[in-house]
């Protein structure tokens, strides 16, 4: 049978509660008797019960990771896993426990979270920006819950939040296409309403306009965020006859760069010989494609690395804000693209 407090207790001549006392570093407690109690724990080989400790010191030791996971999620947001491994690997290296909540199939936004905080279920929320909401930042900050959001919100708030830079990534890109000599160069987006798609588009024009290189709207491609909306997008234009072929082409992420490939291939063009190719993110797919892509990419593995370890800050120091983007983008050279 495990040996439990009561174990530890009789075998050091104390109750029970001054055990616990022990364990959660009470100063009330004497050192005699505290030797008494860590012998015995030695002795017996006590494993204390992380959660009983938890509630002793009023915390859980536990952080929620609010996100939807419906059917599918795992093509449509890959990178939500990598995060949340990122999150997971710094909170269990400081002894926190992570609880993956779904939002999915809420009734009303902000349910799940509503239902973790009135239980007081753990001591803070990570909440990916797929399950957030302007009623749930609300909730958040009236009930003054200590809090992480991955992305950026699309509204005003005083919720605290980590985010990549998009916007720099663009302005990367952008770098690397002048600095291969590509001027004339076709960007192919996701929906109108994509926030990443286009952050990274408008980065990139920006940095361009700067170097007196303008990007004329004509030069912009919106798809449907599908692989087959990208190759229709990239079929239609670089088959228009009126314009001149584009000198090389950036796609806003690797499932549209898989679109622009197969629309390339019908084409006869080759890469990089006829047209240059760069995309945004390794993941999931560019690593599929031949010639091996040149990629900006963004360690997200990382970023939630980061999350995890402004969670323990916030924790901490419950008066922190913050605001901030991390995770720099890189550029990784690949075959698409020549200097």
């Amino acid at each position: 049978m495990p040996v439990t407090i009561s174990d530890v207790a009789n075998e050091a001549g104390v109750s029970k509660s001054t055990v616990s006392k022990v364990l959660n570093h009470w100063t009330s407690i004497s050192p005699e008797t505290t030797a008494r109690v860590q012998d015995a724990i030695q002795k017996l080989h006590y494993i204390p019960n992380s959660r009983a400790v938890s509630f002793a010191r009023q915390t859980t030791q536990n952080i929620v990771y609010l996100t939807s996971l419906g059917k599918d999620t795992a093509y449509r947001n890959p990178h939500m896993f990598d995060i949340m491994c990122g999150v997971h690997h710094e909170l269990t290296r400081r002894n926190y426990t992570l609880t993956l909540v779904d939002t999915s199939e809420e009734s009303y936004p902000g349910e799940r979270a509503m239902q973790e905080i009135n239980r007081r279920s753990a001591d803070g929320l990570i909440i990916h920006g797929s399950a957030v909401s302007e009623e749930l930042a609300a909730r958040i900050l009236e009930e003054n819950v200590p809090h992480i959001l991955i992305g950026h919100p699309s509204f005003e708030t005083r919720l605290c939040w980590i985010d990549t830079d998009h916007t720099l990534g663009g302005e990367y890109a952008a770098d690397h296409m002048l600095a291969c000599g590509y001027t004339d160069v076709l960007f192919i987006c996701g929906k109108k309403s994509d926030t990443i798609s286009n952050q990274r588009m408008k980065g990139f024009r920006k940095k361009m306009l700067n170097q007196k290189q303008h990007v004329p709207q004509h030069r912009i491609g919106y798809t449907d965020a599908t692989r087959q909306g990208a190759y229709e997008t990239a079929f239609r234009i670089l088959n228009d006859r009126t314009l001149p072929r584009p000198q090389a082409i950036i796609c806003a992420n690797s499932t549209l760069a898989v679109g622009t490939a197969k629309a390339l291939r019908e084409l006869s063009l080759s890469i990089p010989d006829d047209i240059a190719m760069l995309t945004f993110d390794t993941y999931p797919y560019s690593g599929m494609l031949d010639p091996v892509l040149s990629v900006i990419d963004i360690n997200v593995y990382d970023m939630g690395v980061q999350a995890g370890n402004m969670m323990i800050r916030k924790l901490e120091n419950p008066d922190l804000f913050i605001q901030s983007f991390t995770t720099l983008p890189v550029l990784i050279q690949g075959e698409s693209t020549v200097l």
